[in-house]
């Protein structure tokens, strides 16, 4: 009789054992399944053969971050990327030169129409792969070099880079800055000579925050003949360390040691950072104007009051077609993306560029258009 019992005993134990273990089970598939609805290239069949990438210079960063983490688990797809600058990048791959593209600015109408003869099927489309501040750079002895920012209002930088304020001791910049002893030196102001979505981005917030003191059309051209131009996000950071008094403007992650700007929002100055930046986009909303399917454009909220937030920021774009003519183009694109924009891909980016990762609630819409890329 108690052989008996105990023989019952011990199967109860073990089924209540084996309900808890699958249970468990249950828990973690479900998490994991959670957790990676964009998280790894790894988990997608491996990637062959040689894949072109062209465009923003202040996306090189975080590419050369991307192409090693995506090239450890993918070690026969051989990846290279031309920091030629957004537009270049762009027209690049409308030839259909590359498998993507990178850029700080969403694609145009009529390049969405151009992509209809690259594409095997539909158009192109832009998905978001990070978020970065725009740095107002400056090089002034006695204020940069000791480590300290200089506070300006959106009309102030306007006038700046509109050549309408040019000394340092300013009564528009002093009157900001009662703690610094300014110089009468000369305003040097350094933007890009080549077509730049990070001038588009830049000059953008003067467009909505200063229209009065900055009333050119927007565009990837840098508008007027003030100052000097330099190639490339690493040109113009090189051209303001070179001399007292210059100004410009630069992605966030390629800085260095220059000046930065602390921008005016609502009644206090705030300093750049990634995080500073992320909060920005958190308070914008989808463009739901822009035309073609799978787009995901960001319409940045320059008018933002939000604590800590700063202003002036980019996001950076990775520029595909739904369909490819060549297959092994597809599977790459549609991997990479799922790469890029996974955790593991926005850390490797934060972690070598400085840029902010992608807020969650734009998680679920770029996996959607990721899988709308078509590999068979």
């Amino acid at each position: 009789m108690q052989k008996n019992i105990l023989i019952r005993s011990i199967a109860a134990l073990s089924g209540i054992v084996m309900l808890a273990s699958v249970t468990a089970c249950g828990d973690n598939t479900a998490s994991t399944t959670d957790s990676s609805s964009t998280d790894s290239a790894s988990k997608t069949a491996p990637i062959s053969g040689n894949f072109q990438g062209a465009g923003a210079s202040s996306q090189q960063s975080a590419d050369e971050a991307w192409i090693a983490g995506f090239q450890g688990a993918n070690p026969d797809a051989k990846i290279a990327y031309n920091p030629s600058g957004s537009g270049a990048g762009v027209q690049t791959f409308l030839t259909g030169a590359t498998a993507w593209a990178g850029s700080d600015k969403a694609l145009a109408d009529d390049e969405v129409e151009q992509s209809k003869s690259v594409c095997a099927d539909g158009t192109a489309f832009d998905v978001p792969v990070y978020v970065s501040p725009i740095a107002v750079i400056f090089n002034l002895k006695g204020v940069s070099d000791a480590g300290k920012h200089i506070n300006m209002d959106a009309d102030t930088i306007a006038k700046i880079f509109d050549g309408k304020i040019t000394k340092w001791n300013d009564p528009a910049i002093a009157d900001q800055n009662k703690d610094l002893t300014l110089p009468d030196t000369a305003i040097t102001v350094v933007h890009r000579s080549d077509k730049s979505g990070t001038t588009q981005n830049f000059v953008s917030y003067f467009k909505d925050q200063a229209p009065d003191s900055w009333t050119y059309d927007l565009s990837e051209n840098w508008p007027n003949e003030v100052g000097q131009g330099a190639k490339g996000t690493s040109g113009v950071v090189s051209t303001v360390k070179q001399a007292d008094g210059t100004i410009g403007y630069a992605d966030f992650s390629q800085v260095g040691d220059l000046g930065t700007v602390a921008v005016k929002v609502g009644d206090s100055y705030n300093e750049i950072s990634a995080e500073a930046g992320s909060k920005v986009i958190e308070d914008s909303k989808q463009d739901d104007t822009v035309k073609g399917d799978n787009r995901i454009v960001i319409k940045i909220n320059h008018a933002t009051e939000a604590k800590g937030a700063y202003p002036i920021v980019l996001v950076s774009y990775d520029i595909v077609c739904p369909a490819y003519k060549d297959t092994k183009q597809a599977e790459f694109a549609k991997a990479w993306l799922t790469y890029v924009t996974s955790d593991e891909g926005q850390k490797a980016a934060q972690d070598a560029a400085g840029t902010a990762p992608l807020p969650s609630s734009l998680k679920s819409e770029i996996t959607k258009s990721i899988k709308a890329i078509k590999t068979k």
